[in-house]
């Protein structure tokens, strides 16, 4: 699989198949996710900023953080799908938001939140 489009397919069939559409509302279907990204925190939650950057490398976290990273992901296109949101839509208006409000002249090497104001 290679684009958002066939795996949404791909994790929709996943859900008829075994009727499981019935429990994926949105309430659930965002809990779900909370959950897994929960537990992609807890592989990076102890680690230092170094170990983090480099956790790929790790032959016993590397695997674990890609299978999170995985749930996250099918969580996340799976509720877009129910919602009826295009992701890439979604993310590309989101970066354009974010570059009007985040100008490089701004924004360059600071991580503090610009106000609205």
């Amino acid at each position: 699989m290679s684009d958002i489009a066939e795996l949404t397919s791909h994790v929709r069939a996943f859900a008829r198949d075994r009727d499981w559409e019935q429990f994926h509302t949105p309430k659930n279907l965002a809990m779900a996710l909370a959950g897994e990204v929960g537990e992609l925190l807890a592989e990076l939650q102890w680690l230092t900023p170094e170990q983090s950057a480099q956790v790929m490398a790790d032959p016993r976290l590397g695997p674990r953080v890609r299978a999170e990273i995985g749930d996250v992901t099918v969580y996340l296109v799976r509720l877009a799908d129910v919602l009826g949101i295009d992701l890439v839509q979604a993310a590309t208006d989101k970066l354009a938001e974010a570059g009007r409000r985040y100008t490089v002249e701004a924004a360059r090497g600071r991580a503090a939140k610009i106000s609205d104001a």
